[in-house]
């Protein structure tokens, strides 16, 4: 928009306080702890020490002359004061993420920054994307978020970054377009010399009296896991809940389960690796990832040309997934 004294701010209509007393780096800290609800959680986004962040929002209090947040039981919330000014942050903060891409896109895609969102077990890949992606504009700085599911959904609804990529579509769309780009095979995992290891097209009520590792609830493998034991009327044993797809397989070598996941979390040890597949009817269950972003969300030129990679190597993906897993190639090319 170009200057005109119709949208012109003097600096005199900012409020006085943010201008002399406090940092962006002040409200970006009290942004996260309203947004995650601790303090604790709030510094280890950030990679700050909690009296960092403590000593950061009390200055920010003082400034303001109110306290902004406080303590329920073991969360804390903001008080009146706090929610119009986590509003206001808000504001800003889009603002500057505008500029951001708008200063992006002037520059061209061979300069700008790339803000990814993954599910936790979009790690295992999508740095590999990133990485070809990187090489081909060197000059693009990328911020990759990882975390579960029900988390990532969270961010897409407050569009705080600039893609995502899940694992599982949601069932309402209305708000989000999807691009499906990559299989996500789902297997069942168990120690290579589990007894189930020799057998094959084992029944999934064979399955359901074996102790099962699960991951923790918002996970979207756990959700589709439940869902098919449900639909043949059955209820795996859970003997555990575990939050990362890591401590599960390591509970899987340690003999406490068997477990589902995706294929993509062999993807460095491949077919030789500490855990063994086990051939199960109704397995591998064959899904999609999804690269999304908010409808109507205006795409920076840098975003823009991340999607439109992703989608072209996408054939790639498959190729190398069906080269690293031959007995599933034939499952793999759908």
């Amino acid at each position: 928009m170009p200057f005109s004294e119709a949208n012109y701010t003097p600096a005199a209509a900012i409020p006085e306080f943010l201008i002399r007393h406090t940092t962006l780096r002040q409200l970006q800290i009290f942004e996260a702890i309203v947004r995650l609800g601790s303090f604790t959680r709030a510094a280890e986004e950030l990679f700050l020490t909690q009296p960092t962040v403590s000593m950061q929002i009390k200055k920010l209090s003082d400034s303001l002359g109110l306290p902004l947040f406080e303590q329920i039981g073991r969360n804390v919330r903001p008080t009146e004061a706090g929610d119009e000014l986590y509003h206001a942050v808000r504001g800003i903060f889009q603002t500057l993420s505008h500029l951001e891409m708008k200063l992006s896109d002037i520059k061209g895609v061979r300069r700008g920054r790339l803000r990814l969102g993954v599910i936790t077990t979009a790690k295992y890949f999508a740095p590999e994307v990133l990485g070809e992606f990187c090489q081909r504009y060197p000059g693009i700085e990328v911020a990759l978020k990882v975390s579960n599911r029900e988390r990532i959904i969270e961010r897409i609804t407050s569009n705080e970054d600039d893609l995502y990529i899940i694992g599982q579509a949601p069932i309402d769309q209305s708000d989000i377009i999807t691009y499906p780009f990559a299989p996500n095979p789902l297997v069942v995992m168990a120690r290579h010399d589990h007894p189930l290891a020799k057998e094959t097209n084992i029944p999934l009520a064979r399955l359901a009296e074996e102790p099962f590792i699960l991951r923790e609830p918002g996970s979207g493998i756990r959700d589709t896991v439940l869902h098919l034991f449900e639909n043949k009327g059955l209820r795996p044993k859970v003997r555990m809940e575990l939050g990362s797809n890591e401590a599960i397989k390591h509970a899987i070598v340690g003999g406490l389960g068997i477990s589902v996941l995706s294929l993509h979390t062999l993807a460095l040890e491949g077919p030789d690796g500490p855990v063994a597949l086990l051939d199960v009817q109704d397995f591998p269950i064959l899904r999609q990832w999804y690269m999304v972003h908010p409808k109507g969300k205006a795409l920076s030129l840098v975003a823009q040309a991340f999607l439109d990679f992703s989608l072209e190597i996408e054939p790639q993906l498959r190729q190398r997934m069906q080269k690293q897993w031959p007995d599933l190639a034939a499952q793999l090319a759908y």
